[in-house]
């Protein structure tokens, strides 16, 4: 899927969603639908709360609300529900789950978007990919090792008494930009088919590495300074668990909140490391 499709894509759903908003009723009771469990390895449950929704009013907020009275629609008394979050106004990426069927930021989902009229549902559950440490809350330590495999950083030990570093364009700059405002979130890794949960960390450096990371090895090779281990990134991705293990489903990039055209991304990596490829065998390394 091409950036425009993206861009509209995601143009038609904000239009659905503002004439919801223009709808919407503060003051109203909506349900909330939840997905529990107490543990890794325990079952799940379904629990619903009932909760009073003013103008404005996240996902997070009404989590709150139920935190402060964790009493089900039909009486019941329960626990606080278990969820991750940190900055509320999506740039750290915790507060991903699963809502209404589809992966994206609890701080970012406003309930008059989605259940604007009295009665209306809201469904949470917590991401399929990544290890459930408690109810919404999940284990992404998988998400960050793979960042550690395409070593997504800038080099610069040793650099502090070289000078100025190289030079940037404005071109490259605007270019990598919006690659770099990934949160590592995990949205693009849930609606991905070939990224699998994996709770065996000795599995992790052969299984498909995702879309985020494919991203941040582009973002880093293409930086004057992070260049410099671009053999190193694509030495890893040329292997097991590689781009070569993507399947070309396309769902990253419609899901991905920051907008990031990460099918893009993951056929730059796909033509860098065929020539990398090429250039290793004939210079017999």
């Amino acid at each position: 899927m091409t950036s425009t499709h993206t861009q509209a894509h995601a143009s038609a759903a904000a239009r659905k969603a503002a004439a919801n908003r223009v709808n919407a009723k503060p003051g109203r009771k909506v349900f909330v639908r939840i997905l529990r469990c107490d543990g890794p390895g325990q079952p799940s449950r379904w629990e619903t709360f009932s909760v009073t929704i003013e103008r404005g009013a996240n996902v997070i907020s009404c989590l709150q609300q139920i935190a402060a009275n964790p009493i089900t629609s039909d009486g019941t008394r329960s626990t606080p529900v278990v969820w991750d979050s940190g900055c509320l106004e999506e740039v750290c990426g915790a507060c991903t789950m699963v809502i209404n069927g589809k992966v994206r930021q609890s701080c970012s989902c406003l309930i008059d978007d989605h259940a604007p009229t009295e009665g209306d549902t809201i469904t949470l559950e917590p991401m399929s990919k990544f290890p459930v440490v408690r109810d919404l809350w999940v284990d992404r330590s998988r998400l960050f090792h793979n960042l550690k495999r395409v070593k997504a950083w800038v080099p610069i030990d040793g650099t502090y008494a070289l000078g100025p570093g190289p030079s940037e364009s404005a071109e490259s700059q605007e270019q990598r930009y919006v690659m770099s405002t990934c949160m590592s979130c995990g949205c693009c890794l849930e609606a991905c088919p070939q990224f699998n949960v994996e709770p065996d960390p000795a599995a992790w450096d052969t299984a498909f590495v995702g879309a985020h990371a494919l991203n941040q090895a582009r973002l880093f090779n293409q930086h004057e300074t992070g260049r410099r281990m671009k053999g190193e990134r694509l030495d890893a991705l040329m292997g097991t668990g590689g781009v070569n293990d993507c399947g070309n489903a396309q769902n990253c990039v419609k899901v991905c909140p920051k907008l990031i055209p990460l099918t893009e991304s993951i056929a730059v990596i796909g033509r860098a490391t065929t020539i990398h490829a090429f250039a290793r065998w004939f210079s017999g390394k």
